[in-house]
């Protein structure tokens, strides 16, 4: 059968996806990238906050109007399918399955009564098949997560954290560089954490070292740390590791500490400084990326001070930042204090004014050096390359490196990239080679 799919959400997701599509395609199946050729589409969604669920539903309500034109099935997984499996059964009745995560070790049994048997001729093997661009990968070393963080409902969706053991994950990294892939991006809710389940310590340091003997990466990049578990073993691996850039994605959520500890979480504002102050003392080109909330319930505007305060304080390199979502079964659901959305929207779009002028300042800080760039994308019209350097994670999530080059550059190439002009958040250059 021809099988489409549409991921939603967040890297794990996608890890999600493309793991069924090789299980899928093992089964003699094929995978269509066109859902106008698909016998059967799979929607692999995401839960997270309101913003989130309200795409997800209304994909599944665009993809369920090909019914009209020939659609066999249409079946529906992923975190909405775990958080709300009888509401979508009720409402909508074009869907053929839902599939919860707590479902997908039996996901085979699941799926071969709907989908049939598969083309015999199409099987081949393979432990997983990348939908981006060949040369970069992310790769899941846990999933869940044991922080029970207020406002977060992914111990609800998938439940707590569950590392998988460094053997594997070794593995899994081989046969991704045997393929091609030179960017590999390490990803959990919680990297720090990695180990603790299984090993009874925290192993992310171990699990460094392994992955930077791997022939064929260029850069390997860790997404999502956590400041108490920021251990001097991690810091260690990455400076010994040559291949690990020194990308600190650290999530805050907050500044004031009172807030923090509505929010549940662990860290104090003077332990964030101290800890990117370690970082930028042992990593001189380090990049340091977070991530706030604002607008959780009991914000007051002094606690919205203090945080404008530690981003100025700090001068994060990266930030992303949104307005609290308020999500049923959360213990934020119902706290008291909920902050009006108009109050939200004004104090992010304050904190991202103060960012920007931030990131402005650093990337003008650049012109005249060089940096190394993975090329992604060609301009059609102007000829100009678009690239990241070792400061800009994948997705578009940081900014990007547009230069000219006198030479044509495949793409997935390094090169090394003269930076002659900035914007807020891209650097301009010129190819050196």
């Amino acid at each position: 059968m021809k099988i489409g799919f549409v991921s939603l959400g967040c890297a794990k997701n996608l890890i999600d996806s493309e793991n069924m599509m090789a299980m899928l395609k093992s089964e003699g199946h094929e995978i269509v990238p066109d859902p106008k050729q698909a016998e059967a589409i799979v929607v692999n969604t995401c839960g997270f906050i309101a913003s989130a669920k309200e795409e997800s539903i209304q994909t599944i309500f665009e993809m369920a109007k090909y019914k009209e034109k020939g659609l066999k099935k249409l079946i529906v997984c992923g975190c909405l399918a775990q958080r709300y499996q009888e509401a979508l059964e009720q409402e909508i009745p074009e869907v053929d399955a839902i599939i919860p995560i707590r479902d997908y070790d039996k996901l085979a049994d699941r799926l071969r009564p709907l989908l049939g048997e598969g083309d015999q001729s199409l099987i081949s093997k393979s432990e997983r098949v990348l939908t981006g661009n060949p040369w970069q990968a992310y790769i899941k070393i846990s999933d869940g997560c044991s922080n029970h963080c207020a406002y977060c409902a992914i111990p609800l969706i998938r439940g707590e954290q569950k590392s998988r053991t460094i053997e594997d994950i070794v593995k899994e990294a081989a046969f991704l560089a045997s393929i091609g892939v030179k960017e590999l991006t390490l990803i959990a809710q919680d990297t720090t954490k990695y180990g603790l389940d299984n090993y009874g310590e925290y192993k992310l340091g171990d699990l460094i070292r392994a992955i930077n003997q791997i022939p064929g990466f260029h850069w390997i990049r860790i997404l999502y740390m956590y400041t108490d578990e920021i251990v001097d073993d991690v810091l260690d691996a990455m400076k010994e590791s040559k291949k690990v850039v020194p990308y600190f994605d650290i999530p805050t959520q907050h500044a004031s500490t009172r807030m923090l500890k509505r929010m549940n979480r662990r860290s104090s504002h003077e332990e964030v400084k101290a800890i990117t102050d370690k970082i930028r003392k042992m990593f001189p080109n380090a990049t340091l990326r977070t991530t706030l909330i604002v607008g959780f319930p009991g914000e007051t505007q002094e606690d919205f001070d203090e945080m404008m305060d530690f981003v100025k304080e700090i001068q994060w390199d990266r930030m992303g930042a949104f307005t609290y979502s308020q999500e049923e079964d959360t213990p934020a659901y119902d706290m008291d204090g909920q902050v009006p959305q108009e109050i939200m929207d004004e104090r992010l779009a304050q904190l991202m004014q103060v960012q920007e002028q931030i990131s402005f300042e650093k990337n003008q800080a650049k012109i005249g050096s060089t940096v190394e760039v993975l090329v992604e994308e060609q301009e059609a019209l102007t000829g100009r390359y678009r690239g990241r350097s070792q400061a800009d994670a994948p997705d578009e999530v940081d900014g990007q490196v547009i230069f000219t080059a006198d030479k044509d550059i495949p793409m997935g190439s390094f090169v090394r990239v003269k930076v002659t002009d900035a914007r807020d958040y891209d650097l301009m250059g010129v190819c050196q080679e």
